[in-house]
């Protein structure tokens, strides 16, 4: 059977409707970096996604092709993540969406080195030559201490999970720790063209510290 993060790291991507406090490891992302409302038809988000699974599509099935990746084992694909920021906000501004900063990634199996990163990227762009794969980069992230917590609803009601997870780590002595490199984090377990929007399942994590 495929190995499937979603099910081995249930800590990290099926977190309870309730808010929790985590150790995030390191981990590595295929990774495109981007502007703009998320929303927009066609528009440079949506873009990143197709681009995000070509590569990823590719090393997973690298082991029916020539290239042989060390250390390999089948798995599952894991789900689409985004990571969100805007000029001079503290947190986000749901009202403004055309003011996103965003980083759309897919996390990568840890026997996934930069040279066999590189060798999918060319692969992709070699069977769907019209597919413009360049944005795509190797990009690793270690997150640290987060509090996190299921999303259950539309996206535009997340407003009111970040105030439950504010809250929560009020109650516990932490507090926001948001930066140039942290930030708003969101995991989507739903895909939004089979799922209506009060059933999405979106993990939110959000970076804290002691106060």
């Amino acid at each position: 059977m495929a190995f499937d993060y979603k099910k081995e790291y249930k800590e990290l991507y099926q977190p309870s409707t309730k808010p929790m406090i985590v150790e995030v490891p390191p981990m590595n992302y295929a990774a495109v970096r981007g502007k703009g409302d998320p929303n927009e038809a066609g528009g440079a988000y949506q873009a990143s996604i197709e681009l995000l699974y070509a590569v990823s599509y590719t090393l997973k099935m690298s082991y029916k092709g020539e290239r042989q990746i060390e250390g390999f084992f089948q798995y599952v694909v894991p789900p689409l993540e985004g990571f969100w920021w805007q000029e001079g906000v503290h947190g986000v501004d749901y009202s403004n969406k055309a003011s996103f900063n965003w980083i759309s990634v897919i996390r990568l199996p840890d026997f996934v080195t930069e040279e066999d990163f590189l060798w999918a990227k060319e692969e992709a762009t070699r069977k769907k030559k019209k597919l413009d794969v360049s944005s795509v980069e190797f990009l690793a992230i270690d997150e640290g201490l987060c509090v996190q917590m299921m999303h259950l609803g539309p996206y535009d009601d997340e407003p009111r999970t970040v105030a439950e997870m504010d809250r929560y780590i009020a109650e516990q002595g932490y507090e926001q720790d948001f930066s140039d490199t942290r930030m708003h984090h969101e995991i989507y377990l739903s895909d939004p063209r089979k799922v209506q929007p009060e059933k999405y399942r979106t993990v939110i994590r959000h970076p804290i510290r002691k106060k």
